[in-house]
């Protein structure tokens, strides 16, 4: 609040400790314990909004003064928003858009159920992302449980290796019914929904370590739109690299009221939020006003069209305890803005 000095501020500061213990009739026992922490705060100047978010296994690690001078710079840089037509554009995706392709390719893809049930567009075995994409779920990375709902171990399990899907997950129930392993991924949920993986992380480029906990920056590379402080648009040196490679495009903060509209090709529809904005000449020049969207998430990351990834990966909390999603910044070659947030 102090770094958004003047600005209608709000938000929310958690910290979470589970003790949890598992036994069956059959003998078996484990017990455990996880913790985490989490701040999301919101920055408002007139009708603009900027947002920051932060997820830690220790509340020492939370930066409350870094996320604030984030989202207040944001939501100054997105005053006087200009109107765009729909169409494809490039996009650089900061790591809280990149967050909900990765929830939606969790509970709509690598979900052992719908697989079993023939409703996800997973194929092991296929190159389908680009050769840029990784995908690990791994509760073990952050202070998560060894074990799930059934008392199955967890731990790291490889979605996509380097664009070829390799796995989806699996409860005792969905492995059953075809006839492989769990993959220590029953949850509460998992009756309703399905097996999904709680704790997915795209590996940065040139990469495969886990996110830098103190959210702050420590990226090599600084592109020429490092220095446009005129904007405050962008957040770190690590997203102006992959903006200073953008000849024009939108570089994306956020979206949010995402609904599938095909299951079995993932197409997705939503807004931008938070932050929109025009890049030319790798340059942030205007912001605009929140567009809808409608694109398949497998073929916005297919083979060629991954561009770029940040090297510094952003833990981010969900909305429940101990989920969490962690990426780089993104850039696609594309991305299919459809009209205006309000139509």
């Amino acid at each position: 609040m102090d770094a958004a000095a003047g600005l209608v501020t709000a938000g929310y500061c958690r910290t979470g400790h589970r003790f949890t213990a598992f036994a069956n009739s059959a003998g078996h026992s484990t017990q455990g314990q996880a913790a985490e922490a989490a701040m999301d705060g919101i920055a408002r100047a007139g009708g603009a909004d900027g947002t920051a978010r932060q997820h830690v296994d220790r509340v020492a690690d939370l930066d409350g003064a870094g996320l604030g001078r984030r989202a207040a710079a944001k939501a100054r840089a997105a005053a006087d928003p200009v109107e765009l037509p729909p169409g494809r554009y490039p996009v650089v995706l900061e790591p809280a858009a990149v967050a909900d392709l990765l929830q939606n390719l969790a509970w709509y893809g690598f979900n052992g159920r719908r697989y079993a049930e023939h409703q996800s567009f997973a194929v092991p075995g296929t190159a389908q992302f680009d050769r840029a994409v990784t995908l690990v779920d791994d509760p073990l990375a952050a202070s998560g449980l060894p074990f799930d709902l059934e008392g199955t171990p967890t731990g790291a399990l490889t979605l996509v290796d380097a664009g070829t899907t390799r796995a989806v997950t699996h409860d005792r129930r969905s492995a059953a019914e075809l006839g492989v392993a769990s993959t220590g991924h029953a949850w509460a949920g998992g009756a309703t929904f399905g097996p999904i993986p709680r704790n997915l992380r795209l590996a940065p480029a040139g990469t495969t370590g886990t996110a830098d906990p103190t959210g702050v920056s420590r990226a090599a590379t600084r592109g020429p739109a490092a220095d446009d402080v005129t904007t405050g648009a962008i957040g770190d040196p690590d997203t102006a690299a992959l903006v200073s490679r953008m000849e024009r495009g939108l570089l994306v903060s956020d979206l949010w009221y995402t609904r599938v509209l095909d299951p079995l090709s993932l197409v997705v529809t939503g807004l931008t939020r938070n932050g929109l904005w025009l890049v030319e000449d790798g340059r942030v020049t205007r912001a605009v006003r929140d567009l809808r969207f409608t694109e398949s998430y497998p073929r916005a990351l297919a083979p060629g069209a991954v561009l770029e990834l940040g090297r510094r990966a952003v833990r981010l909390p969900d909305r429940t305890d101990g989920v969490w999603w962690e990426a780089p910044s993104l850039r696609l070659a594309s991305w299919n803005f459809t009209g205006g947030a309000s139509g």
